[in-house]
């Protein structure tokens, strides 16, 4: 036993040497490399001035370049910042993938535990900061946290003072994907508690009110700007005629025309009439719409990677494109990872697909901004194998420039811009090529400013968001967006002293509007709030985010739900990411409230009429999974008898109410 038990303590003691060592040799490891990587930049840009102009001198030459003066056009000053750059200053131009800060906004220069896990896994994964900008030339960066403010605009400024040391200082782009969507919606949104809180995308569509969907826009221009962001990943033109696809979350619902409407109306808030110094740059997704996915499924997986066309109704999703996004002049697009099956010459991913970026995009429809590939369809990666759907078989040169021959600029997800260098060396594409597209990406860059000033002021930047007026705003719009499906026997709005039973809201904000009881059987009505049905996936990480498959409650769901009714009046209210089956549910209640994420004060206000109800469905709900399961993926409201049609609401006293047309009309 002694013997056994030796041998266990020599085991113990080996590991723990072992990862001692693993660890010591990790740091020493990442910190040659920090150190590495900083040696390869220089010292921060002087202002100066030179014949009565100010500028900063980003080269470190002593002298006003074109590109630095601020009195010539655009053009001018791209094409002098063109000529100046190297092979791999262009090719690290046109890569943009996740980036980290610290909890300080400090940069992230070795892995680093975190909260949410997640973010730990990432800072493992991802190069640090420095090696993006200074070792690999890369000048655009998404960011995912959700920090305060102020946490945001130091790391920018830590990240642009980075910039402005390598050899011609270009400036960062800092990108995102939404932040102001209150509730439990997950995937591509990153919800940031400290913005001002908004309905999600569904939710600004069921007011149908583009006046204020505008106004949002410019809201959040200005709190992304104080942050540092100047890029959105975002409004979705995609269209949700698919109901179990897991990403109708962030679009505008399944009709075309309401689609383009809110899609001109918040690219409009973001950018202004025309991308200037005070914009927000929007890039518009996905083209040339992802939302007919065969059987729902995403193409963030490969089980997901063909678009469906069985309608024959390819058509009917570009129209949010061609009366939303172009004419507001969206400074970007993406397309989507699917392959629109039956639709091209050849059955690939549309950012590989020539017929559609440069066919379709470019040459019919004239675009002439930057197209950026949605995320990791280049390399494997710690977010899964690359998506590469349709072309799996290319090596990830072949697929680098392939994706160029078809007509897009940017890689999204990616940092192997070695690659790409390496392709131009060996002949395989002309650095022309990539001027084309760097002209494109650099022309935004000036366009916003950014050459000329890309700090914030970190010290105002937590007064210039949630602003007394943008939370007032943004509760207004959350109120609008409300929809009522039901009310029997005017049981809405609640009486002062009704007493209730509650599950699923916020308790400590509850008791504020109502006498609560623990118990059903003591209530004079039940509230019960749940998130729309999904079925949870066993997969990695990030498939866990994306709530897909069936749209009904399980059995053991029902049973959970059912157990709090106690015999009394129940109403409920169901926040949903899309169409979902509630039909035995809205049979078993008095009433029933519908929502694309609310703060729950706003709820409690709906409950006791402190506002009446007017938000529209902008989807229908289907009675039966059987009928789901015949819709095509490619057509708006085919349900067979659904249970609410699209554009359905009440208003206390069981009127109906109706998409606002003379708002829907405002940007006409």
């Amino acid at each position: 036993m002694k013997t056994l038990l030796k041998i266990l303590g020599y085991l113990i003691l080996g590991i723990l040497l072992l990862a001692i060592g693993a660890f010591i040799y990790f740091q020493i490891s990442w910190s040659n490399s920090s150190k590495a990587n900083y040696a390869l930049l220089g010292e921060t840009a002087p202002n100066l001035t030179e014949s009565g102009i100010k500028f900063r001198d980003l080269n470190k030459n002593g002298k006003l370049d074109p590109y630095e003066n601020t009195s010539l056009s655009v053009d001018e000053r791209v094409e002098d910042l063109l000529s100046q750059m190297t092979l791999e200053e262009k090719a690290g131009s046109m890569f943009i993938t996740m980036a980290l800060m610290s909890g300080k906004g400090e940069l992230i220069e070795k892995p680093t535990m975190m909260e949410p896990f997640m973010f730990t896994f990432l800072s493992l994964m991802l190069p640090s900061n420095v090696e993006m900008v200074a070792s690999k030339k890369m000048n655009h960066l998404n960011t995912m946290q959700g920090y305060e403010p102020e946490v945001m605009a130091k790391w920018n400024n830590n990240i642009q003072k980075l910039a402005e040391r390598t050899r011609l200082g270009i400036p960062v782009t800092i990108a995102s994907d939404p932040r102001h969507g209150a509730g439990s919606i997950n995937g591509a949104n990153f919800f940031t508690p400290s913005f001002s809180h908004w309905p999600t995308s569904l939710g600004l569509a069921a007011t149908g009110d583009t006046a204020l969907v505008e106004e949002f826009g410019r809201i959040a221009r200005e709190e992304y700007k104080a942050s540092g962001i100047r890029m959105a990943l975002h409004p979705m033109a995609d269209l949700a005629t698919e109901p179990r696809w897991a990403r109708a979350n962030g679009t505008f619902g399944e009709d075309a025309e309401l689609s383009a409407k809110m899609c001109k109306a918040y690219i409009k808030g973001f950018q202004g009439d025309s991308l200037s110094h005070q914009s927000v740059a929007c890039m518009s997704k996905h083209f040339s719409g992802g939302g007919p996915q065969k059987d729902g499924e995403d193409p963030h997986f490969p089980y997901g990677k063909e678009q469906a066309y069985p309608g024959k109704n390819f058509d009917y999703h570009l129209i949010p494109f061609e009366k939303g996004v172009f004419p507001a002049h969206s400074a970007a697009i993406m397309p989507y990872y699917g392959i629109p099956m039956g639709q091209t010459s050849e059955d690939v991913a549309f950012a590989f697909n020539k017929d559609i970026i440069k066919g379709l995009l470019r040459d019919k429809y004239g675009f002439d901004g930057v197209v950026c590939t949605d995320w990791n369809i280049i390399t494997n990666s710690m977010m899964g194998e690359g998506r590469s759907w349709g072309v799996e078989n290319l090596s990830e040169k072949q697929r680098l420039k392939k994706v160029l021959d078809a007509g897009c600029d940017m890689f999204g997800g990616e940092y192997c811009s070695d690659l790409l260098v390496e392709l131009v060396k060996e002949g395989e594409l002309t650095e022309e090529r990539l001027d084309e597209s760097v002209r494109r990406i650099m022309r935004d860059k000036f366009t916003l400013g950014l050459f000329d000033n890309p700090y914030v002021d970190d010290n105002i930047a937590n007064a210039k968001v949630a602003t007394p007026l943008h939370v007032k705003k943004g509760k207004e719009a959350q109120r609008k967006s409300v929809i009522m499906l039901k009310n029997e026997d005017n049981l809405l709005p609640l009486k002062k002293e009704t007493k209730l039973y509650i599950d699923g809201i916020d308790k400590e904000i509850a008791v504020k509007y109502a006498k609560l009881v623990d118990n059903p059987e003591e209530a004079d009505v039940v509230i019960i709030r749940r998130l729309g049905p999904y079925e949870p996936r066993n997969g990695d990480f990030l498939e866990a985010l994306f709530h897909a498959g069936r749209l009904y409650y399980s059995s053991e769901e029902l049973i959970e739900i059912r157990s709090h009714y106690g015999g009394k009046p129940v109403v409920f209210s169901f926040e949903l990411e899309r169409p979902a089956v509630l039909t035995e549910l809205v049979d078993e209640s008095t009433a029933v409230l519908a929502d694309f994420g609310l703060d729950h004060d706003i709820l409690m206000e709906a409950l006791f009429g402190q506002f009446n109800p007017s938000g529209n469905l902008p989807f229908e709900l289907p009675r039966t999974w059987e009928a789901v399961e015949k819709q095509l993926e490619d057509v708006p409201y085919d349900s067979d008898n659904p249970l609410f049609p699209f554009g359905y609401g009440l208003g206390f006293g069981g009127e109906e109410a109706e998409f606002e047309e003379a708002d829907v009309e405002v940007l006409e």
